[in-house]
């Protein structure tokens, strides 16, 4: 149907007046494949719905995931069991300070029988990647990570390998564990599509978790997609329709990072050391398309730049020491921004 009017809700509430090209199998499909995703991950994981949203976000989209919270929040295993239903390898990589590139993307290691050097390919050759505490690894390693990451390649030995599609990395740091880490530089953190706070579970969600793992028992999951399902629903989310004014929504967002003053917030000049990069902006716009994805729609709407806004800005805007003696965080700056741009 060309051109049919959608709207989320009542009679001009969010979503009304944006107009799309309405496909209800692909509406129909992201339903199914995230439902059956998210009931295989409830079996093991107990709430943390959220974080799970967010993985998902980033295997829908092929943007790298990195996960902040205090050990033991169930983040390796969230990862492990979504790895599992979509039947994709999966690697997990503890981030050492002695670590090596090598350990990490392989090297090149001499044949005896035939005389030549052979690739011995690492870890990082895998559909998922949990890098566990990455900011515990040197510089070097950090780099060789990057790569990976931003080009989907590594090199070694003077050779290229291209890295396999689905291909994503999940990464996690500790935020009480200061002494023995490498902070990650701003070019590393900025290749994260988001950056997730991860929180402690509720009184009974503990309950609940201290009853199933009372067993000892492994808890099975089922395959429900492969790998080139997850291909397909990136497909369907590009052609998720965005208007022209929503676009210009989450450029103003960006925008107001940078300029505040343009947008009635000059109290956020002193406090913003450097506004969010244009990344930001793409992903944004990928991370708006998949949320509306995983809500059942074709189109977007400014409810989905606002649900995912703070995972993506929250370590794309720098603040300065005065923001810091104040304690005005990313997250409050973000908060202000998306209250003083003009909603669509």
């Amino acid at each position: 149907m060309q051109g049919e009017s959608l709207s989320a809700g009542k009679p001009g509430g969010p979503g009304a007046g944006f107009r799309a090209e309405f496909d209800p199998l692909v509406s129909t499909a992201g339903r199914e494949l995230t439902g059956l995703i998210t009931a295989q991950v409830a079996r093991r994981i107990v709430g943390q719905e959220y974080m799970v949203e967010r993985i998902l976000l980033g295997l829908l989209t092929g943007g790298h995931v990195l996960l902040e919270g205090v050990p033991g929040l169930a983040k390796t295993l969230a990862v492990r069991t979504i790895a599992e239903t979509v039947d994709t390898s999966f690697q997990r990589i503890q981030f050492t300070p002695d670590l090596l590139p090598a350990d990490l993307i392989g090297t090149m290691i001499y044949n005896q029988r035939s005389g030549e050097f052979e690739p011995r390919r690492g870890p990082v050759f895998a559909n998922i990647v949990l890098a566990d505490e990455v900011n515990r690894a040197p510089a070097k390693v950090q780099s060789a990570l990057l790569e990976a990451m931003q080009e989907k390649q590594v090199t070694f030995g003077g050779r290229t390998f291209e890295l396999d599609e689905p291909f994503l990395v999940l990464a996690t740091q500790n935020p009480i564990e200061q002494e023995g880490t490498y902070p990650l530089p701003e070019a590393q953190v900025d290749r994260f599509m988001l950056k997730v706070k991860i929180g402690y579970p509720s009184r009974e969600e503990e309950k609940e978790i201290m009853r199933r793992m009372s067993t000892g028992e492994p808890i099975p999951v089922e395959v429900v997609s492969g790998p080139q399902a997850l291909l397909e629903a990136r497909q369907d989310i590009v052609r998720l329709y965005m208007d022209d004014k929503i676009a210009d929504y989450i450029v103003d967002i960006v925008h107001a990072t940078r300029n505040p003053s343009d947008y009635g917030l000059p109290e956020l000049e002193p406090l913003i050391e450097y506004g969010a990069s244009p990344r930001a902006s793409i992903y944004l716009s990928q991370t708006s398309r998949a949320h509306a994805f995983l809500r059942g729609r074709t189109y977007v709407i400014p409810d989905d730049v606002k649900a995912v806004a703070h995972d993506v800005l929250r370590h794309r805007i720098i603040t300065t020491y005065e923001a810091e003696a104040e304690e005005v965080t990313s997250d409050e700056i973000t908060r202000r921004v998306l209250e003083a741009v003009e909603v669509p």
